[in-house]
């Protein structure tokens, strides 16, 4: 009787199941990582574009580097030298240039009046004749400065009342510290310096009276700032004290003030006041008859 061989299909198809389970799903093996050769393969190397240098020799700077190295003695006589020779760039250079400021025209006159000091010899007597030979040349560049500097600042060119006060004080400040010489002849720079400037502080307490109601006139402290010039000046500043007290005091300036110019507040003042209420000249006598 033959022998009946038996397969064992549960068996079978357990180890069948089994694998099919320990084998991952297709987006598994999706998500694995590359293999590492593609992490190892070598990028291509970046091309770097030099800029072709120019080849090492002696060569001038550009005007730019050129310009970083001078300092402002140095341009300002170059440009100048440029101007004498080319005389149509001078009003370029004019239109383009920023206007000066009291600051910076502070800055400058205080460089003269340096150099003047620096020039002065040592020991000896600061007000003779000696002393003013040796100084001369400064002395000259500084009084040269505040004439060149007094007009730009001076109506009409100058429209803004404070910024001429602003200077005038200034440039006062200068001439009181100029050298009193000894000689007659030498003292005449700083008399002349003085007839020059009580002349601008007249000039501009007028066209500032015009402008306001002269209100730049009645606050800043101009007035006891001029008083005070006067005072130092030894009375060279009358003109224009007295061109202040006038205006002033037609305002209504408070009589201890208008006192210090030597006007008339009482009369002024009230001559304002009836002006501006309509009674001006009901207490005058009436004249009957031919005049």
């Amino acid at each position: 009787m033959p022998k009946q061989v038996s397969y064992n299909t549960t068996n079978s198809a357990g180890r069948k199941r089994k694998a099919e389970d320990e084998e991952p799903p297709p987006d598994d093996r999706m998500s694995t990582s590359p293999s590492p050769s593609l992490h190892q393969r070598p990028l291509p190397p970046t091309r770097i574009t030099k800029r072709p240098r120019p080849g090492t020799s002696g060569r001038p700077l550009v005007l730019s580097r050129l310009l970083e190295t001078l300092d402002a003695d140095s341009l300002r006589n170059i440009l100048q030298t440029v101007c004498q020779r080319h005389p149509g760039l001078g009003a370029e250079i004019e239109q383009t240039a920023p206007q000066p400021s009291v600051s910076s025209t502070l800055t400058v006159l205080k460089s003269y009046e340096s150099a003047l000091e620096a020039a002065f010899p040592f020991g000896g007597n600061p007000t003779s004749d000696y002393a003013y030979n040796r100084v001369k040349p400064a002395l000259t560049n500084l009084l040269d400065a505040l004439a060149d500097f007094t007009p730009h600042f001076l109506p009409p060119n100058e429209s803004q009342a404070s910024q001429s006060f602003s200077y005038l004080d200034i440039a006062t400040e200068f001439i009181h510290r100029l050298p009193d010489w000894s000689t007659f002849q030498h003292r005449l720079h700083k008399q002349n310096a003085y007839e020059e400037i009580s002349k601008a502080w007249t000039l501009v307490i007028q066209e500032a009276a015009k402008r306001a109601g002269g209100i730049h006139i009645q606050y800043g402290g101009w007035d006891q700032k001029l008083i005070k010039h006067n005072q130092q000046s030894e009375g060279k500043l009358q003109e224009a004290v007295d061109e202040m007290s006038k205006h002033l005091g037609w305002m209504g300036v408070q009589p201890s003030s208008a006192q210090q110019y030597g006007g008339r507040p009482d009369d002024l003042g009230s001559v304002r006041q009836e002006l501006l209420s309509g009674t001006y000249g009901s207490n005058l006598p009436v004249h009957v008859g031919p005049w």
